[in-house]
């Protein structure tokens, strides 16, 4: 028998963060506010040291409005979680038995407390569901391969059902041995709603975002947003753009982000003698739309990316991508010669021949685009929805769908 609302359902996480925290909204107003989000830290809102980004970050969206937010005791003095121990709230454990939760869905298996949390529901026959973006093409050592069939699976087979956010996660599900009747899709979304009304952009405000980019012409802006760290490979990007300049191709190239290779990489342009490229810094999440606006390709170039995110955001633009085989939304978000071109990670070779196209042809790049819109408007909070649905009730979970907002889509 299942139940009926009311009901809690119940996310855990270790802070708000700035992707889930719309996705909670939206829920909530589709299911008649029956969201809380259970939060370990709260320096994603207070402002706190991140070290992909080097740098301390306060997000300027509002991560805790339209949804129940509870902090863990203790999450004001907490910052980014570093090591599976390095986050262990044993009172946790009462929050989660006597809170009201009808189901939890935990992101993860780290730090040790979102372990704690799924033991306190299933001691209280309160389903649990993950959530995690791992996949199969992620580097891992031989010994971590070796084991992580036996242990990786075993704990995922305790769980009631798992939630895969692409085909390359479900992948890895399959891979350890959960039945395919345990996985749901639950896709890996942004507010596609908000980016895509923020990045269209009049005429002149295009030109005026290009212009303080150092883009008064036509030139084609090549755009790169993330952490500026190793695993992203900007430096590969910086040098398939040497290789472009070398042969006159014009176009801009603007790096949106911080990291520990900044100082490395604006070295690095000065000796290429790239005088097309601008390092921007960090662009917080209110502003971000209007730069994919302004810009005509998306680039990620990354290495052992367990999604890509960016993606998303890019594609509610209209943007051509142009990305790794490495990263984990290109199954289910990137069509090679469809939406952009897909190399192979690390070929700069392949990565400049993906550009140049591009750059030479605004035809291609305007066809490119809408395959993107065609593609990200049905990977939305509109399928998470449906897809939570499901799994919620294989799990004797049902949820009613607000009379006010049963027509919304995201």
């Amino acid at each position: 028998m299942t139940n009926a609302v009311p009901i809690r359902i119940a996310f855990l996480h270790t802070h708000p963060i700035q992707y889930m925290a719309p996705l909670y909204q939206y829920l909530n107003r589709q299911w008649e506010g029956c969201v809380t989000a259970f939060y370990f830290a709260d320096y994603s809102i207070r402002g706190g040291a991140d070290r992909g980004f080097g740098r301390r970050v306060q997000w300027d969206i509002d991560l805790l409005e339209g949804y129940e937010a509870r902090f863990v005791r203790g999450a004001e003095a907490r910052g980014e979680p570093a090591r599976f121990l390095s986050i262990i709230v044993p009172w946790l454990w009462r929050d989660i038995r006597s809170g009201g939760i009808a189901a939890l869905i935990v992101h993860g298996h780290t730090p040790a407390a979102m372990l704690l949390a799924a033991a306190a529901a299933k001691m209280s026959r309160i389903p649990v569901l993950m959530r995690c973006e791992t996949h199969l093409g992620l580097r891992r050592s031989g010994l971590k391969r070796l084991l992580r069939r036996p242990f990786i699976g075993s704990l995922y087979r305790q769980f009631d059902a798992i939630l895969a956010i692409g085909s390359a996660n479900r992948a890895f599900y399959l891979a350890m041995g959960i039945p395919a009747d345990r996985i749901f899709m639950m896709p890996y979304a942004v507010d596609n709603r908000r980016f895509i009304a923020a990045s269209r952009l009049s005429a002149s405000e295009r030109s005026e975002i290009r212009a303080s980019l150092g883009v008064g012409d036509d030139r084609p802006i090549i755009l790169y947003a993330a952490k500026l760290q190793p695993r992203k490979r900007p430096d590969d990007l910086l040098r398939a753009a040497a290789s472009l300049n070398k042969e006159r191709v014009p176009f801009q190239l603007v790096m949106v982000g911080s990291g520990e290779m900044e100082p490395r990489l604006c070295a690095m342009a000065r000796q290429l003698g790239l005088t097309n490229v601008r390092f921007i810094g960090f662009i917080n999440q209110s502003a971000m739309p209007r730069y994919y606006g302004a810009s005509d390709v998306f680039v990620l170039p990354s290495i052992d990316e367990p999604w890509g995110l960016a993606i998303n955001e890019a594609m509610c633009a209209g943007l051509p991508i142009v990305a790794s085989s490495e990263l984990g939304c290109i199954p289910d978000l990137v069509r090679d010669r469809g939406n952009g071109y897909v190399f192979q990670a690390g070929n700069i070779a392949a990565l400049a021949d993906a550009l140049r196209l591009l750059i030479a042809n605004a035809q291609l790049r305007e066809r490119m685009g809408k395959v993107s819109r065609d593609i990200i408007a049905r990977w939305s909070y509109s399928e998470c929805e449906v897809g939570l649905s499901v799994a919620l009730a294989a799990v004797g979970i049902a949820v009613t769908r607000s009379s006010a907002t049963s027509a919304a889509a995201n």
